[in-house]
């Protein structure tokens, strides 16, 4: 089965990275904005399964597609059920039922299931202790996007920082990874944003690489293509960040052309997936 890349791209206006990764994607893959021209395929939706995923898999469906990420895989990482089967690899954390019982009393990184309001770090994300994550919690809830998702209350860990940004968003030693399968793809420093320099002191090591594998080894059981974000701990070794769904996760720095050359064999897409 041949893979198409469907890309959100039609009448919204890209920008200048998102618009390289569309180039790039067209000179390894059949490249189509519209799900109506994909058939008989396996389907790799780039920034275009939301906000019906359940309806696009139909719709592909009756084109007799298939995409690499069903919605059930899908839901494994955007509900967070994740978090179940890779607890000792990453934070401890409490959602809306349980925050208020939980002994431990901060400090706290507050965010959506998915997705968060970092880059106000001090004001809706960062919280020293259970009161400020509770107020936190609340303006979050009331967020269009967030608010959706359910609250969670994640321990705070310190990591290895190489920059202050706005708002104190610290910028840690941080990395975004993209898999299929337990097979890596292509990695990338997270912190798009930071400056030079600290692009240049950021280091991914065998450790790190181990690391990921492990939790690889697991994740690639539930679903088929994923992102991992693992950062260094300040004490040392890593921690997992998140987990998310490798169809609308940003390159950040990493190569696309790394992604989609690796993605090119058609043959490992259909070997690796469930």
């Amino acid at each position: 089965m041949k893979t198409t890349i469907l890309f959100r791209y039609g009448n919204i206006k890209l920008l200048p990275y998102e618009e390289e990764e569309f180039f790039c994607a067209k000179k390894y893959f059949d490249v189509q904005t519209k799900r109506t021209d994909c058939h008989d395929c396996m389907v790799i939706c780039r920034y275009s399964c939301l906000p019906y995923y359940s309806e696009l898999e139909a719709d592909l469906l009756n084109n007799n597609c298939k995409m690499i990420n069903s919605y059930l895989q899908h839901k494994w990482i955007a509900n967070f059920e994740y978090y179940d089967y890779l607890r000792e690899y990453t934070p401890e954390t409490w959602d809306e039922y349980t925050f208020q019982d939980c002994s431990y009393d901060g400090p706290f990184v507050v965010k959506g299931k998915t997705n968060s309001k970092k880059f106000q770090w001090n004001k809706m994300m960062f919280a020293k202790n259970k009161r400020e994550a509770s107020l936190i919690g609340c303006e979050l809830s009331n967020d269009y996007m967030i608010g959706e998702q359910e609250i969670i209350f994640r321990k705070y860990i310190p990591l290895k920082t190489l920059e202050i940004g706005s708002n104190g968003l610290p910028f840690s030693n941080e990395w975004r990874l993209f898999f299929l399968g337990n097979k890596l793809l292509a990695k990338g420093y997270y912190w798009s944003i930071a400056e030079d320099e600290t692009i240049e002191k950021a280091a991914f090591s065998q450790e790190a690489l181990i690391f990921a594998q492990k939790i690889a080894n697991i994740a690639c059981r539930y679903t088929n293509f994923f992102v991992m974000d693992i950062a260094e701990k300040e004490n040392g070794g890593w921690v997992l960040i998140e987990l998310n769904d490798g169809q609308m996760s940003g390159l950040s720095l990493v190569e696309s052309k790394d992604l989609y050359s690796n993605l090119f064999e058609e043959r490992e897409i259909n070997k690796c997936i469930l």
